[in-house]
C-alpha cells in the first residue's frame, strides 16, 4: 500500500528548460544544440547541481570556450529565466495527494544556492513534508546513496513509496530499493498511473 509520494522538481512540477532562453542568445537551433549539448554538457551541469562552485565550473567552460563566454555566464546568472512556468496540472496533482493526506516529499538534482531562489519564486515547493536536494547533501540521482539518504532521513519503508521522475535512469535507481517509480511523460499520464497505483482520482 503506498503511503509516501516523493517527487522530483525540474521537468516535472517546474518546466526548466534552457532551450527556451538559448534560443533568444544564439542564432539558430543547431548552435543551441551545440551548446547545450558539446560545450555546457549534462556532466557539467550535473557537477554544480552536485554542488560545485560556480567560479571552478565556469572557469573550466571558459577558459575552453571563450567565444561562449557571455552564454555561460547566463547559465548561471539568468537561470530563472530558463525556468518557465510552473507545470500547473502537476502542481494540481500535487495539492491534491496533499489535501488527501499523503506525506510528499521532494528528490531533486539541484543547485543548493539557486533552489533557495526557486523556493522564492514558486510558493508550492515550501508544501514538501521534507526534501533532499542534490547540491544541499553533495550527491545526486542516480546515484543510489542519495535515495538511501531520503530512505533513512524519513524513516520511509521503499514498498509504501511512490517516486515520480522524468528522467528514466532515476526512476530504474529508485525501482533497485524496491520503490514503486513513475517515469513522468505528461501530466495526463501522470494522473492515469496514479490511478493505476490506487492513489488518486481526478476531481470533477
Amino acid at each position: 500500500m503506498i503511503k509516501n509520494i516523493i517527487f522530483d522538481i525540474g521537468a516535472v512540477l517546474v518546466d526548466w528548460n534552457p532551450h527556451h532562453y538559448y534560443r533568444q542568445m544564439l542564432k539558430d537551433d543547431a548552435e543551441v544544440e551545440k551548446f547545450l549539448n558539446e560545450i555546457c554538457t549534462h556532466e557539467w551541469k550535473h557537477s554544480i547541481d552536485l554542488g560545485r562552485p560556480w567560479e571552478d565550473a565556469r572557469y573550466e567552460l571558459v577558459s575552453k570556450h571563450p567565444e561562449y563566454t557571455h552564454c555561460i555566464d547566463a547559465y548561471w546568472h539568468n537561470w530563472q529565466e530558463m525556468v518557465c512556468e510552473p507545470i500547473q496540472e502537476s502542481v494540481k496533482i500535487l495539492i491534491d495527494l496533499k489535501q488527501k493526506g499523503f506525506p510528499i516529499y521532494a528528490l531533486s538534482n539541484w543547485n543548493h544556492i539557486t533552489f533557495q531562489g526557486a523556493l522564492e519564486k514558486f510558493d508550492f515547493l515550501n508544501l514538501f513534508d521534507g526534501r533532499i536536494v542534490s547540491g544541499e547533501v553533495k550527491m545526486a540521482k542516480p546515484d543510489p546513496r542519495i535515495y538511501q539518504l531520503l530512505l533513512d532521513t524519513y524513516q520511509l519503508t521503499p514498498q509504501e513509496s511512490l517516486f515520480i521522475d522524468d528522467r528514466l535512469e532515476n526512476v530504474e535507481a529508485a525501482r533497485c530499493f524496491g520503490i514503486k517509480s513513475i517515469q513522468f511523460i505528461s501530466p495526463q499520464d501522470l494522473e492515469k498511473e496514479l490511478t493505476h497505483h490506487g492513489v488518486y482520482k481526478k476531481k470533477a
